[in-house]
């Protein structure tokens, strides 16, 4: 399964036209208007997993999934107005001629069932005659005509499919999703605890043959397919490596301070162990110098002291702020815990981001069973994107916020008073000069002309 891409994981196999056509039949008599509201009952139980996640997660099922949810429409789906099954509709009709080698197939349609089966032998590039499968289930085990659909399988992996037992054979339906083993057997015993918890909740001692469960509930194998694939991708993204253009780790995850002690604050950020000054001019005996520039510090990747090693937290203190960059919210949180140890009443927080930047969602590929680390490069736009929202809602409620550079009055109060109305504009020219946007994309990420309107300038 690869959610997030186009690629299916799954295989997709030939069938005889005589079972085609009988599973067209099917498909027909599912969408006739007396059978629609069943249909879609049948299809929200076996995909409900992504009914549930549809708020949260936009995803949508493989092609594979469908078709077996179909399969499970037509063989095994016991609708709820009293009807009989579509196999049996079929099974059952006078009105339409059915040919005999089209009718042959409906028992043992009728009796198939979802199950996950192991592949038992490798299949050689370009097909062999014949494939073992052995249920997970219950150990039967079958053999079904190969071909070129088995290239690239091998021995261990898992289908999630179903078999159709026919006269002395076994074929499969069409279709079949490829798990790794690992994956299949997790599948598998996800469904086999359900089953045990089912069993001891209704008294059905049936539901201890595997194939009566499969049989009755097989869309709960289904169900932790999806439950699998998702826990998958959130795992992928949530080890998603996001990175600039220059291949650097994207500092994404910000905080922003207040604070009226610039002097104190540089000679403590200078003591800080694991903290190396970024850059040779930003030094804090140029803080005598009137206006004081901004002064950087930063981590590097556990390597403090190698300059060629990634930054991973970037702090910029300027006469009114400190900034906080990280790259991960957890990382920003140890950082956060850090200052207000080492600092105390000094800063005065105001906001912090922590949403990871837009991206695609990434893929997971349940045949190996491995979820590879990726890296998503960040675009100029969206880090303008990021800093510009970071700094709106920093700013929405400045004016009345007191403010340690106009000794604990709000900006709005002391603009009224002509004695500090001066003291006030300069606040805002010095942030605007300071604007974290405008040092990372070379664009302002805020309109300060909004701050002097609120404050009347």
């Amino acid at each position: 399964m690869k959610p997030g891409s186009e690629h299916a994981v799954g295989v997709w196999i030939p069938i005889e036209p005589s079972l085609e056509t009988v599973l067209a039949r099917l498909e027909a008599l599912s969408l006739a208007p007396t059978f629609l509201a069943q249909r879609q009952l049948a299809m929200m139980r076996a995909l409900r997993p992504y009914g549930d996640y549809a708020a949260t997660i936009p995803l949508k099922p493989l092609p594979e999934e469908m078709a077996l949810a179909n399969l499970f429409l037509y063989c095994d789906f016991l609708p709820a107005d009293g009807q009989p099954s579509l196999v049996e509709q079929v099974r059952d009709t006078i009105t339409t001629h059915i040919p005999e080698e089209e009718r042959a197939w409906l028992d043992p349609l009728r009796h198939s069932y979802m199950d996950l089966l192991e592949i038992v032998d490798a299949p050689e590039t370009g097909g062999r005659a014949t494939v073992a499968l052995r249920s997970l289930g219950d150990g039967r085990q079958d053999q079904v005509p190969g071909g070129d659909w088995t290239n690239g399988l091998h021995a261990g992996q898992v289908l999630l499919t179903r078999v159709i037992r026919r006269q002395q054979r076994a074929v499969l339906p069409g279709t079949a999703l490829v798990l790794s083993g690992q994956i299949g057997r997790a599948v598998y015993q996800r469904s086999d605890q359900w089953r045990r918890e089912l069993e001891m909740q209704t008294g059905s001692l049936g539901l201890g043959e595997w194939s009566e469960f499969a049989k009755g509930y097989g869309y709960v194998l289904l169900w932790n397919f999806a439950q699998v694939g998702l826990e998958a991708l959130s795992l992928a993204d949530r080890q998603i490596r996001f990175v600039g253009a220059n291949g650097q780790p994207f500092l994404y995850a910000l905080a922003l301070y207040e604070h009226n002690e610039f002097r104190v604050l540089s000679r403590r950020f200078a003591a800080m162990e694991g903290f190396v000054m970024e850059e040779a001019q930003s030094r804090p005996e140029r803080a005598a110098e009137g206006p004081s520039p901004a002064l950087v510090w930063v981590q590097r990747n556990g390597r403090p002291q190698d300059a060629g090693a990634p930054v991973v937290v970037r702090v910029m203190l300027t006469p009114v702020h400190v900034i906080v960059e990280c790259d991960s919210a957890e990382r920003l949180d140890r950082v956060k815990h850090l200052l207000a140890s080492a600092f105390g009443f000094s800063l005065h927080f105001r906001g912090e981001s922590t949403g990871v930047p837009a991206h695609e969602l990434p893929e997971v590929d349940l045949t190996e069973g491995v979820v590879e680390p990726q890296a998503v490069i960040v675009t100029p736009e969206e880090d303008h994107r990021i800093l510009s929202a970071f700094l709106e809602s920093v700013y929405l409620e400045w004016a009345d916020r007191p403010s340690p550079a106009l000794h604990g009055q709000t900006p709005r109060h002391a603009a009224s008073n002509p004695a500090s109305r001066a003291q006030v504009a300069a606040l805002i020219d010095q942030v605007e000069r300071d604007d974290l946007a405008r040092r990372r994309t070379g664009y302002p990420g805020y309109d300060y002309a909004k701050l002097r309107a609120h404050v009347g300038l």
